[in-house]
């Protein structure tokens, strides 16, 4: 029996492949430990969490940081997600030289419905090895927010963060970085009585 081994793409063959067109503009794909991976599709209530939330941080960060939607980051060596929100150091060309990179970023957020395994246990330990000091999970199975923090690796090798708070949506959360800025919940989390 003959096993076949899966391609691992780096960066730079990933990059390649897009500047040729090999990838449609339509294709809701990424690059994930060396593997393009097919996104999710996404519902009605994922659609409208991202209206609401990208709403709701344009206001309160102004020109604070810098927020990106559904935009690549790159974590080496062979990873590069586009999650759905990522706030951004400001930098003055806007990344039109680069994608952020781990050391750019502030806070990664993640609006799961079908995806939640997916962002919890496959998205969280590679943010967290990235050095990603926050992630967020906006859990709309469960209707709350998982924050994520102190990024670490166990005694096993595993990368997981040592700090879990969970904020249901009816109250209101401190943006990390930012202690003058909070977020109300309520305004985002999809509702029929919002």
């Amino acid at each position: 029996m003959v096993i076949a081994s899966v391609k691992q793409f780096s960066l730079a063959e990933y990059h390649r492949l897009t500047e040729i067109g090999f990838f449609s503009e339509d294709d809701r794909i990424e690059l994930i430990g060396g593997q393009i991976i097919q996104m999710a599709a996404k519902g009605t209530a994922h659609e409208v969490c991202i209206t609401r939330l990208n709403r709701e941080l344009l206001k309160i960060l102004g020109e604070c940081a810098t927020l990106r939607v559904q935009s690549p980051i790159v974590l080496h060596p062979a990873s590069e997600p586009e999650p759905d929100f990522t706030i951004v150091q400001n930098r003055f060309d806007d990344y039109l030289s680069a994608h952020p990179d781990s050391a750019d970023v502030l806070l990664v957020v993640e609006i799961s419905d079908s995806s939640i395994d997916y962002d919890q246990e496959v998205k969280l330990p590679l943010y967290a090895e990235a050095g990603i000091n926050y992630y967020w999970i906006f859990n709309l199975v469960e209707q709350r927010l998982e924050t994520y923090s102190e990024p670490l690796q166990d005694l096993q090798g595993k990368f997981d963060y040592a700090a879990k708070r969970i904020f249901l949506p009816n109250k209101t959360v401190v943006l990390p970085c930012f202690p003058d800025l909070s977020l109300d919940l309520f305004k985002v989390f999809p509702s029929i009585f919002s």
